[in-house]
């Protein structure tokens, strides 16, 4: 193994080692190098991108419009920027094969990533066991050296039963090699029983209005991410910045 592989391997150990602690991993979600920065100097031991804000920092639309190799550029872009390990929301993969996914992933400097099982087209979920199939692929390129997790869409998509769904699905995903699921919008009243029932790290989606990330790791979250809300709120600061400024009347 080389040394760069080697290394590779120990930082995603030391992030997948964040997974099993007494408290839950608490995620920021990034967008550039700035907000990465302030998140790292502030104590938090990994960060995760967030691919509607990091589309929307490069101009395009949530929902995988953005072109991958600007993308996986502005994942490299974070991880120089800060020393903590850096986990990359990347949709559902933006149409790359899984082994490709797993390089650009590990050319990024990223120890992880996030892979949705909506099919956007078809504006649905995607079967079950080909998604199985697409993240065992991915874990098996990877061959150690990324933490996947699998997003669960059944609470976005209209499944009949979305908590059951969402167990069925996670089951799947985890004996394919995710080592942490994301129900996404899960109400935070299910995560004892979704935690229970797939016996994998569950990842929870704190926004404004849900517990707190401290009460979201009571309630059986292993791992707690914003999603793009700490970037809503950034670009708001922004915005009311700049009406404050229009005119040439308002002052810093």
């Amino acid at each position: 193994m080389t040394t760069r592989a080697r290394g590779a391997v120990d930082a995603v150990d030391a992030f997948r080692a964040l997974h099993h602690g007494d408290a839950p991993l608490v995620l920021p979600n990034v967008w550039d190098a700035v907000s990465a920065r302030a998140f790292a100097d502030a104590g938090f031991p990994a960060l995760a991108t967030s691919s509607s804000a990091v589309a929307a920092t490069l101009g395009y639309a949530d929902g995988e419009d953005t072109p991958p190799g600007e993308m996986f550029a502005a994942v490299a872009r974070i991880v120089r920027a800060v020393d903590v390990p850096v986990t990359a929301d990347i949709e559902r993969g933006y149409g790359l094969a899984p082994r490709e996914i797993a390089e650009r992933l590990l050319e990024a400097g990223a120890v992880g990533c996030n892979l949705e099982d909506s099919e956007p087209a078809a504006r649905g979920l995607a079967d079950p066991g080909r998604q199985a199939e697409r993240l065992a692929a991915v874990c098996a390129a990877a061959d150690g050296r990324l933490l996947v997790n699998a997003r669960i869409d059944t609470y976005l998509r209209g499944a009949d039963d979305p908590p059951a769904a969402a167990v069925e699905r996670g089951r799947l995903y985890a004996a394919a090699g995710a080592e942490c699921v994301f129900p996404i919008a899960a109400p935070p009243d299910h995560l004892p029983v979704l935690a229970a029932r797939i016996g994998a790290p569950v990842n929870a989606l704190c926004r404004p209005g849900s517990p707190s990330p401290a009460e979201l790791g009571a309630l059986g979250a292993s791992r707690v991410t914003f999603g793009g809300s700490l970037h809503d709120r950034a670009a708001a600061a922004v915005a009311e910045l700049a009406a404050g400024l229009h005119g040439g009347r308002g002052r810093l």
